[in-house]
C-alpha cells in the first residue's frame, strides 16, 4: 500500500514539472491578437432633390393609319392599270390601280339609258295635250340627254296628277334602273383615295376577277399609328395631343402625338391601349419597332437613382460618420433600370454603387476622401 502512494505522488510530481516547463519555455511567446476586419470602400453620390419627369416606356410596331384591302365587287378580266400592279408601286391619289373589263356591263347600261330615253319620248305628245304646263321641263331633259354621260337626274314633278302619270309609265323604274347599273359600272375601276404604295398585290394583268376575290393592299406612306400598352395608374396623366418621343432600334428619334386613348382595361394585363399618331418622314415604314417616352408628369422634390440601390423596393443604403444606414423611402415610380423615390433630405449621401454583403451598421470608407484628408495635410 505504501508502494502505490508513494508512486502517485511521484507521478504528479512529474506531471506538475513537464506543465511549468512548458509555460516558463513559452511564456516569451507573442500571444496572438484578433485579425482585424478590412473596412471597404463605398462610392456615395449626395441627394440634391429636384423635379423629376416620369417617363413611360412603350413599344409597339407602327400600322398605316389609311390602309385599303382591295377587294372585288364585280367580274371581269384585269385589263390594266396606271403603273405596273406590283408590291412597292407607288400611285397617286386619283390613279386606277385597277380597270376590270366592263364592256359586257357598259352594253348593258347603254340599253338601260335607250329604254329610259325611249319611255320619256313616249310620253310627249301626251304630255302636249293633257299636261302641256309640264311639257317643256320634260323636253328640255330630253334635249340634255346624252347616251356618253350619266343620265341626268329626272325633272321634279309638280304636281301629283304629274307624279301619277309619269309613275304608271314607268318612267321612274327605269331611271333607277339605269341608276343601279351606271354605280355597277364605276365598280370595274379602282382608284386610288390618296397617294401611297402598294405593299400586297394579289393579281396580275389578264387574271379573271371575280366578286369577292382579294387583289391587294394600298396604304398611305405620310402618316402611321403606334399602339402601345400603359399601366391603369398612368392612364389618367396621359391628354390627348401630348406631344411623344419615339426612337427605333438605330437610335433615330421622332415625334408622335396622343391621338387616342382606350376607355376599357385589359382585365389580364390591367392595361391601356394609348394609340400615337406619327409622320413627316420618310424614314418610317409599316410594321417598323419603336418605344415610346411617354411623358406621365412631373414628381417635385424627388430624386432619381439606379433601381438595384433600392432594398426591398422601399429602403436606400445611406452613409453617416462612416457608417451605413438603411433608412425608409418613398418610392415614386420603377422602371427597368431606374428609380424615382422621395424621402431623402438635400446633402444626405447615399450609396451610389451596390455593395455586396452591405448591412446597417457596418463601418466603411468612403472613396475620395483618404485622398482628400493626405492632401489637405
Amino acid at each position: 500500500m505504501l508502494t502505490v502512494v508513494r508512486t502517485i505522488i511521484a507521478i504528479v510530481i512529474i506531471g506538475g514539472a513537464v506543465t511549468a516547463g512548458y509555460f516558463i519555455a513559452n511564456k516569451d511567446k507573442d500571444i496572438p491578437k484578433e485579425v482585424e476586419k478590412a473596412i471597404k470602400t463605398v462610392f456615395v453620390e449626395e441627394v440634391a432633390n429636384t423635379t423629376v419627369p416620369i417617363i413611360i416606356p412603350a413599344n409597339g410596331n407602327l400600322v398605316a393609319k389609311n390602309r385599303l384591302e382591295l377587294y372585288a365587287e364585280v367580274q371581269g378580266l384585269f385589263r390594266s392599270s396606271a403603273h405596273d400592279f406590283k408590291v412597292g408601286q407607288q400611285y397617286r391619289q386619283g390613279e386606277t390601280l385597277l380597270n376590270l373589263d366592263a364592256s359586257e356591263h357598259y352594253a348593258s347600261v347603254q340599253a338601260a339609258k335607250s329604254e329610259l330615253y325611249n319611255l320619256i319620248t313616249s310620253i310627249m305628245p301626251d304630255l302636249r295635250l293633257d299636261y302641256p304646263e309640264y311639257f317643256d321641263k320634260w323636253q328640255n331633259y330630253l334635249n340634255g340627254f346624252q347616251m356618253s354621260r350619266s343620265v341626268p337626274e329626272l325633272p321634279e314633278t309638280a304636281s301629283d296628277q304629274e307624279n301619277y302619270f309619269i309613275t304608271g309609265r314607268g318612267i321612274f323604274s327605269a331611271y333607277y334602273n339605269v341608276k343601279n347599273l351606271e354605280e355597277r359600272l364605276i365598280k370595274y375601276r379602282i382608284t386610288a383615295p390618296f397617294n401611297g404604295i402598294l405593299t400586297e398585290a394579289a393579281v396580275t394583268r389578264g387574271t379573271l376577277i371575280r366578286p369577292g376575290q382579294k387583289l391587294g393592299e394600298f396604304i398611305d406612306t405620310s402618316v402611321y399609328e403606334l399602339e402601345v400598352s400603359i399601366g391603369k395608374k398612368f392612364s389618367d396623366l396621359l391628354e390627348l395631343g401630348e406631344e411623344v418621343t419615339l426612337e427605333d432600334a438605330g437610335g433615330v428619334s421622332y415625334t408622335g402625338k396622343v391621338v387616342r386613348i382606350n376607355g376599357r382595361v385589359d382585365q389580364g394585363t390591367q392595361t391601356i391601349k394609348v394609340f400615337i399618331e406619327v409622320k413627316g418622314s420618310d424614314n418610317l415604314k409599316e410594321g417598323m419597332f419603336l418605344e415610346a417616352l411617354l411623358n406621365a408628369k412631373e414628381e417635385t422634390e424627388a430624386i432619381s437613382l439606379p433601381r438595384q440601390l433600392v432594398v426591398d423596393n422601399s429602403k436606400v443604403y445611406i452613409v453617416r460618420d462612416s457608417v451605413l444606414d438603411l433608412v425608409e423611402i418613398d418610392p415614386v415610380y420603377f422602371s427597368d433600370e431606374n428609380a424615382v423615390i422621395k424621402g431623402l433630405e438635400d446633402g444626405t449621401r447615399y450609396l451610389s454603387k451596390p455593395v455586396p454583403g452591405a448591412y446597417a451598421g457596418m463601418r466603411v470608407k468612403v472613396y475620395g476622401e483618404e485622398t482628400t484628408k493626405a492632401q489637405t495635410e
